[in-house]
C-alpha cells in the first residue's frame, strides 16, 4: 500500500516570463505548516554546522557521544514535543547509542558533504511502538512514527521536483524559516509492515523510506546493515533523477526514533555507523 503526501489546496502557474506562482486555499496552511514540521528539524541541524568529510564515530575514546553528533528536536514554535533520549551505553556487550522514545521526536544528526557512497551500521530494536493511543503505521499520518531509522539528506536540486510539490516545498520553506531538504532517505525498522516495504512519508513525498527490518524480525539481538546510498537514491527518487545526471550530495546523516504521534515507546540501539567508499 503506498500513498502519496499531496497539497490539495495548492495550484500553480507559469507566467510568460517563466516565473511560477502558486495560491494556496487557507485550509491547506495548516497541512503547510505540518509539512514544513516534518522537515524543518533536519533542516536545523544542517543550518547550524559546517559539514564534514570524513564520518566521525558516533562515540568518542571517552564512550561518550561524538562531538560533531548533535541532538535535534522539533521546534517549539511548531509542536511542543518531548524529545527522544539518545545515550551512549553497552548492550551484549557492546558499545552503541541507545534511542527512546516516549511520546517523543528527535534525531542524533551529522552535517557532512559526502559522495554517496556504502553506508554500514549495526542495529538493534529492544522494544518496538507499544502502549500508545493508537497503533504505529508509516503509511498513515495517524500513525506516522518510527522505532528506529538511519536517513541520509541529500543536496537535491529544487528544480527536479515536481511543480506542485516544488511549490509546496516553497511554502513550508517561507512558513518555517529554514532550508527545508529536498530528498531525504530513511532506512525504517518497523513491526507493522514486510521487510524491502517502500513508500514515501504519509506527509510528504521529499521523505520516501526502505524498512529493513519488518514485521517479525527479531528483537534485542544486533544485525548488521550494509546500504549503497547511491543505488537507494536512484531507486526512491527515480522519477526526478535523468539518468546521466551527476548524484547530489550527501549534506547530513540522522539517526532517529519518534511516537509523538501514537503517544507510544520504543527503545532501540545503533552503533558503527560509517560510510565505505
Amino acid at each position: 500500500m503506498h500513498r502519496k503526501a499531496c497539497c490539495a489546496g495548492c495550484s500553480g502557474t507559469t507566467t510568460g516570463s517563466g516565473v511560477e506562482r502558486v495560491s494556496v486555499a487557507p485550509n491547506a496552511l495548516a497541512f503547510v505548516r505540518r509539512v514544513a514540521g516534518c522537515l524543518v528539524c533536519l533542516a536545523l541541524a544542517t543550518a547550524q554546522a559546517q559539514g564534514v568529510p570524513d564520518l566521525p564515530d558516533l562515540l568518542d575514546a571517552q564512550g561518550a557521544i561524538a562531538t560533531p553528533w548533535r541532538v535535534v528536536g522539533f521546534p517549539k514554535s511548531q509542536r511542543d514535543i518531548p524529545l527522544t533520549q539518545f545515550s551512549a551505553g553497552s548492550v551484549d556487550g557492546e558499545r552503541g547509542v541507545r534511542v527512546e522514545a516516549q511520546r517523543s521526536y528527535g534525531t542524533l544528526t551529522l552535517a557532512t558533504d559526502l559522495a554517496p557512497s556504502a553506508l554500514r551500521w549495526r542495529w538493534r530494536l529492544d522494544q518496538p511502538l507499544q502502549g500508545g493511543e493508537r497503533p504505529p503505521d508509516i503509511l498513515s499520518k495517524a500513525g506516522d512514527d518510527a522505532a528506529l531509522k538511519v536517513c541520509a539528506l541529500f543536496d537535491h536540486p529544487l528544480d527536479r521536483v515536481p511543480f506542485v510539490e516544488r511549490q509546496l516545498l516553497r511554502l513550508a520553506r517561507a512558513v518555517s524559516g529554514e532550508a527545508l531538504p529536498a530528498a531525504t532517505v530513511c532506512y525504517v525498522w518497523d513491526s507493522r509492515y514486510d521487510a524491502l516495504t517502500e513508500s514515501a512519508n504519509p506527509y510528504t513525498r521529499r521523505v520516501r523510506f526502505v524498512v529493513l527490518r519488518g514485521a517479525g524480525a527479531p528483537l534485542q539481538q544486533w544485525v548488521d546493515e550494509s546500504r549503497d546510498l547511491a543505488q537507494d537514491f536512484r531507486r526512491l527518487f527515480g522519477d526526478e533523477q535523468a539518468p546521466d545526471a551527476p548524484l547530489p550530495r550527501v549534506t547530513q546523516l540522522l539517526i532517529g526514533a519518534d511516537a509523538d504521534n501514537t503517544g507510544a515507546h520504543s527503545i532501540g540501539w545503533v552503533r558503527a555507523l560509517r560510510t565505505v567508499p
